[in-house]
């Protein structure tokens, strides 16, 4: 029974490490385990109760994330600070990308599929690593989702 406990305040204490929420499924299907064994039933039945625990906690966790209605992060205003913000683009090169200087810095750019690529102001519509991601014009704030 402690052998159970102890392993799920183990994945608990990484789970604050790690900020998923796999290893609390695991951490939970652990703790069931130990219960399980503190009722008296066999280990067959410690093992299907706990897998049972962390399978019914990952299909509730699925089921959550995927009512939300998921936005890409890396386009998502309210994740990325930078969604919207302008940006000068003096000139493009052959293959497509830019240099422009935003917040301090030059990042690298390239335009959003399905745009021509030309000079002037733009807005950032998505950043990748360190790539932004550019639409031509202004930022239609009714697209803003909250």
């Amino acid at each position: 029974m402690f052998l159970w406990f102890g392993a799920a305040a183990l994945f608990l204490l990484l789970e604050m490490a790690t900020g998923t929420f796999y290893l609390l499924l695991v951490a939970l299907g652990l703790a069931v385990s130990g219960t399980v064994e503190y009722a008296g039933f066999t280990l067959v039945w410690q093992i299907v109760g706990g897998l049972l625990a962390s399978l019914i906690g990952l299909g509730v966790l699925h089921h959550h994330r995927q009512s939300k209605g998921q936005v890409a992060t890396q386009s998502n205003p309210d994740v990325v600070q930078d969604i919207g913000q302008r940006v000068i683009v003096d000139a493009w090169d052959e293959n497509g990308s830019a240099r422009v200087f935003y917040r301090g810095a030059y990042w690298s750019a390239r335009m959003d599929v399905d745009q021509a690529a030309l000079p002037g102001e733009h807005y950032i519509q998505a950043v990748q690593g360190l790539t932004l991601i550019l639409r031509f014009g202004e930022y239609p704030t009714a697209d803003i989702q909250h």
